[in-house]
């Protein structure tokens, strides 16, 4: 492995016009594309094997064109103080808005008039008009929800209160001002860390351009593979997280390589060769996670695992080619001012290949502290990590509603004045489906109807058939509450088999329990894996085992923060929480996919440089000095722009986007600075030689990978060029 990315690397050096040509040749093909690409026609959300799915493709079946999982909204409409909704001039306005909406869009299949369908308050105060259309929010056009929110402006102007909800306002989260300020961190981190705008730029560019090309194919190949908008989205958090820490990895190993004395080609070859072997593996570690999300079944996350897994293997290749020859171009820029005047003062002075004695750094301070003390710091790291992660036991999982978004949004506005006039159920119908004849329908309201926790229960409406029947069903509670997914369950369990709950409330509750039960399945095929893979980096059963542990540690801390925060409430003011309620059902398996990936490059980075230094003769002691002189500040580095990137995502209005910005912030900080900078060191000072022991019969049996670059120890310059220079530097 580290001789053939040796060759790769010196290869992309010296050919360095034809590799960055390639690239941008690349970048071009896949932006026109994405250009020309025809508009997804599709971005439908299923999940097979729930009962939610099966009584929605029901009533595809025997309700056809009645938009059954097409997007809804709601139009509410609050009289002033004192006036009722039923007043001749308010009711003219309401009646003015249903026309208007129904001659909006001809993606609308319904429009109920609220004084026919029985959709005022009983004190008058409150009516509302319930929209249906045919196809998912998703698919929505910008007309249709222009139309939307203008009938909804039109009646504000005339005396009443109107607020618009529902999910047909459903839209992808605009970039905001917080995320523009975590690239700016990342861009002064990385300067301060090389002390050269040169080296700063490779990684941003390299990410922004792996980023470039993957997101450009996803959206050129949306269409043809049905992809949803989100999928973009993923693949560009984590082609942007790795590909910055990727290149890093590389810029630094070969920085360091030109301080001890190497040609700039030949730097750049065992840069490649002995850090890019690092990236290889952590790059698979995060392909094995994503890849592990159709283990799910879920075909959303399924597709948006594998587009995010390809733009992974864009950055890793981007590293091990594009790098080099980018360092080629950059030619002595790469080395801070200060340092390009302390090399040229001793090429003056005749000592440019006189050793010279490295001085003690912040990581090799940090890892001789360690080492000193390693059990008080692993008790420390692990009791501290273990008290954050006790709110995770209270773990309740769901999906938000409006109710949890900020109160200057309409949408929480129009949850908030349907709570008061008719009461919080009425937020989250449920959709009951009877596959059956009339008197089996009038079998499920009566059955419905002995149970606890409905407001309401309308009578079935059938088909044209008369072999199938809609029950719709008003909780007394909120969607995501407690309360109602009793409900949910109750109604399953007191009716047959012929009635089946659906509905966005059905829907989510169902999803959340899917996502539950795949959450062990998928930690043991991604962790397993994993451990497979890092046995054969490190040739070591502990080391692997200890990374394993460790990273389950930091993300169970990081989802006992999640709770803290979001579902209890705790500081929740400082992040901008105005509402608590479940977690996001989607969040314990996301955080596992994206942390894992990045908990293991770090890992594997720092790691490796100790086992490398282990490998060429060092006591175990000073191997992991060693591993943490080289290594811990671009692991820092990395980690701090990470956290960066994902805190600009708390900064945002939309609840589920501030979890997933404030649990990966947490997780990286968790992972990378307790587990890794940490308990790592302590666990390998206790350990010693025992860390990198393997059974012999297992030694033999494992490929040698020669991660630690053992092979290029006595590699030389001369005579190892294979064809002439086409680039003089």
């Amino acid at each position: 492995m580290a001789t053939f990315l040796y060759k790769l690397g010196r290869s992309a050096f010296r050919r360095r016009r034809l590799v960055a040509l390639l690239w941008v040749a690349l970048l071009a093909v896949a932006g026109i594309g994405a250009a020309t690409a025809p508009a997804p026609t599709s971005g439908s959300f299923s999940i097979p094997g729930t009962e939610a799915q099966r009584a929605f493709d029901l009533l595809e079946e025997r309700f056809p064109g009645a938009g059954a999982d097409g997007a809804t909204a709601r139009v509410v409409f609050k009289a002033p103080e004192g006036q009722k909704m039923t007043d001749a001039a308010h009711k003219a306005v309401v009646e003015e808005t249903v026309a208007a909406l129904k001659s909006g869009s001809d993606q609308i299949v319904s429009v109920t008039d609220p004084y026919t369908a029985k959709a005022v308050s009983q004190d008058g105060s409150t009516a509302y008009v319930s929209v249906a259309y045919k196809v998912n929010g998703m698919e929505l056009t910008d007309e249709t929800r222009e139309a939307l929110t203008q009938a909804g402006h039109n009646a504000q102007g005339k005396g009443l209160t109107v607020e618009v909800g529902g999910d047909a306002l459903q839209t992808m989260p605009a970039t905001g001002a917080g995320e523009i300020v975590g690239v700016i961190i990342a861009g002064i981190v990385l300067v301060i860390t090389f002390g050269s705008l040169v080296a700063a730029g490779l990684p941003l560019l390299t990410a922004i351009i792996g980023v470039g090309i993957g997101v450009s194919s996803i959206a050129a190949l949306a269409n043809v593979l049905d992809l949803g908008s989100t999928t973009s989205t993923l693949a560009m958090m984590i082609g942007l997280a790795v590909g910055i820490d990727y290149a890093l990895f590389i810029v630094s190993r070969y920085r360091a390589e030109l301080a001890e004395g190497r040609e700039k080609e030949e730097a750049a070859g065992r840069a490649v060769g002995t850090a890019g072997s690092a990236v290889v593996f952590a790059g698979l570690t995060v392909v094995i996670a994503l890849v592990g999300l159709a283990v799910v079944n879920i075909p959303m996350l399924t597709k948006m695992g594998f587009a995010a897994a390809g733009t992974v293997v864009i950055a890793v290749l981007i590293a091990l080619t594009l790098i080099p020859a980018l360092l080629g171009f950059a030619g002595d820029k790469v080395v801070g001012r200060k340092q390009r005047k302390a090399a040229a003062a001793d090429r003056t002075a005749g000592n440019a290949s006189a050793p010279k004695e490295e001085k003690a750094n912040g990581g090799t301070r940090w890892a001789r502290f360690v080492i000193r003390r390693p059990l008080m710091v692993l008790l420390v790291g692990v009791i501290g990590l273990g008290a954050i992660a006790v709110p995770a036991a209270s773990l309740e999982m769901g999906l938000p509603d409006d109710g949890v978004k900020p109160t200057s949004t309409t949408e929480r506005r129009a949850y908030d004045a349907l709570s008061d006039g008719f009461g919080p159920g009425f937020n989250g119908p449920l959709l009951v489906v009877v596959d059956g004849d009339k008197a089996t329908a009038d079998r499920a309201v009566s059955t419905i109807k002995g149970l606890d926790g409905w407001a309401a229960v309308t009578p079935a409406t059938p088909n044209k058939a008369g072999d199938a029947a809609m029950i719709t069903v008003v909780p007394k509670d909120r969607p995501s509450s407690v309360a109602t997914e009793a409900l949910v369950h109750d109604i399953r369990d007191a009716t047959g088999d012929e009635v089946l709950v659906t509905g966005a409330t059905a829907m989510n509750i169902d999803f959340s329990q899917k996502m539950n039960d795949a959450l062990v399945p998928y930690l043991a095929l991604v962790v397993g894996l994993a451990f497979l893979l890092l046995t054969v980096v490190f040739r070591s059963i502990l080391v692997p085992l200890k990374a394993a542990l460790g990273f389950l540690l930091s993300v169970v801390a990081a989802l006992g923060a999640v709770v803290a925060v979001f579902q209890w409430g705790w500081l929740g003011s400082l992040f901008g929480v105005e509402q608590t309620g479940p977690i996001m059902s989607m969040m314990p398996i996301f955080m596992v996919g994206v942390v894992f990936g990045l908990a293991m490059d770090y890992e594997v980075f720092l790691v490796t440089r100790m086992r490398e230094a282990y490998v060429h003769g060092e006591r175990p002691g000073e191997a992991i000095v060693t591993g943490f002189r080289h290594s811990a500040r671009v692991v820092v580095a990395a980690a701090v722009i990470m956290i960066a990137v994902f805190s600009g995502f708390i900064g945002m209005d939309d609840q589920m986007i501030k979890m997933i910005g404030f649990g990966l912030a947490v997780a990286v900080l968790f992972d990378a600075f307790v587990v890794r900078m940490a308990i790592v060191p302590a666990v390998l000072a206790l350990l010693g030689h025992k860390a990198w022991w393997l059974p012999k019969w297992l030694d033999r049996i494992l490929p040698n990978v020669d991660v630690e670059g053992e092979s290029l120890a006595g590699s030389t310059v001369e005579g190892s060029h294979t064809g002439p220079d086409l680039v003089k530097v």
